[in-house]
């Protein structure tokens, strides 16, 4: 039996999803304890729900996933406008920092693929896609090396490694705030309770008004359509790029150039619109989860996997806490971390959210981990990649 949803009936679903998740993170004090955001709660459990019609072959249901790509860019153009030069310049340093910690975490994600993948008799290339072509890179780095590496001669690297992003895209979520929540227990840091004046949280929303709304949206669109131009033309060169890049940095030309004339944007009203839309994204993401697909996996394959988990826990909770400043904002950063660490920006966001909305607003992560996740870390990741491949094939 098949059901087939239009936009508009997937869209319902997922709203439902969203407050089913939400509904039992306030039930369920697991979940509050452990930051697990609502999206991964709902989302996860309607991917379980699909796992069980696909074992049983009793119902197949197909979504229409239009607006996921649409939630997506949006999401990541409104943190293109929060790229401003001014207050880069008082976070710099910790965006050198942060990218060459997560540097140091893409090479050991790495070797840990590789040298697993030669214990057990396996292609070393084949670890790599256990490393950080899912990992860090994510779905859209393992659609591209997958083939690359399938091409060289190891099979199914196309569909372990997107397997592998589909599983670290769950581990990330879940360990992100076990570590955070660890660390501020173990080192007893002090945090603040309250998201400064003019930051947006369920508590203040009521600042936001119909007019800058409009505002926001449409600086949103258009950030969004000139975006599209721009990845199209860094395509036409021959590089290649997440689709929201374009977006981003039309979005954070745009925000300079009103820095520059001294102007304020609807900050509130496109934090909220950028929140709201990685909220859809993010259960979207989960609901669409194959996750039969890890039981295709060969024991030594998820013996990689869970390697890649203790790798990322131990790297962001012993390494990242201590480089980044050994504070509260050093915990958030570390579960940030562990978010995009195993597949996705939007994980390091979703930690970050949950974290401080319990214990208090950390600004500086904010700024660094979307800059790092979604524009540096992806040229650092592709060249390490590379030059692991030419090592090894």
């Amino acid at each position: 039996m098949t059901f087939q949803f239009d936009i508009y009936q997937t869209m319902a679903l997922v709203a439902v999803v969203f407050y089913l998740g939400k509904y039992l993170k306030n039930r369920i004090p697991l979940f509050t304890k452990y930051c697990i955001p609502p999206a991964v709660v709902g989302g996860f459990l309607f991917a379980l729900v699909i796992l069980f019609f696909n074992q049983t072959g009793l119902v197949t249901l197909v979504l229409d996933t239009t607006l996921q790509n649409i939630f997506m860019t949006a999401f990541f153009t409104s943190i293109g406008f929060t790229a401003s030069i001014k207050i880069l310049q008082k976070g710099g340093i910790k965006v050198i920092t942060f990218l060459l910690v997560s540097t140091v975490l893409v090479i050991l994600q790495n070797i840990v693929g590789v040298t697993l993948a030669s214990l057990f008799d396996l292609s070393p290339l084949l670890g790599l896609a256990t490393g950080s072509i899912p990992m860090v890179g994510g779905h859209g780095t393992s659609g591209s090396f997958g083939p690359m590496l399938e091409s060289l001669g190891v099979s199914s690297a196309t569909t372990v490694s997107f397997a592998s992003a589909t599983f670290g895209l769950i581990m990330g979520s879940i360990i992100g705030g076990l570590v955070a929540r660890g660390l501020i227990l173990r080192h007893k840091l002090e945090t603040p309770h309250t998201n400064p004046a003019g930051g947006y949280n369920e508590e203040n929303s009521d600042i936001l008004s119909l007019k800058k709304l409009m505002s926001a949206a449409c600086f949103l669109f258009i950030a969004m359509g000139l975006g599209s131009i721009v990845s199209s033309a860094l395509e036409g060169i021959g590089l290649a790029f997440p689709s929201y890049i374009g977006a981003m940095i039309v979005a954070a030309v745009m925000r300079n150039l009103y820095d520059f004339r001294h102007k304020a944007l609807a900050e509130a009203e496109i934090e909220a619109l950028g929140s709201l839309s990685l909220s859809f994204f993010l259960t979207m993401a989960l609901m669409g989860l194959k996750l039969w697909e890890l039981f295709d996996l060969a024991l030594p394959l998820l013996v990689m996997l869970l390697a890649q988990v203790l790798l990322a826990g131990a790297f962001a909770y012993f390494i990242t806490y201590r480089v980044m400043g050994k504070n509260y904002e050093a915990a958030v950063f570390a579960s940030a971390l562990c978010g995009f660490g195993m597949g996705a920006t939007p994980n390091a966001i979703a930690n970050m959210d949950e974290l401080t909305n319990r214990y208090g607003f950390s600004p500086t992560p904010y700024l660094v981990v979307p800059i790092v996740g979604c524009l540096f870390i992806d040229f650092v990741n592709s060249t390490v990649i590379t030059i692991f491949i030419n090592l090894l094939h």
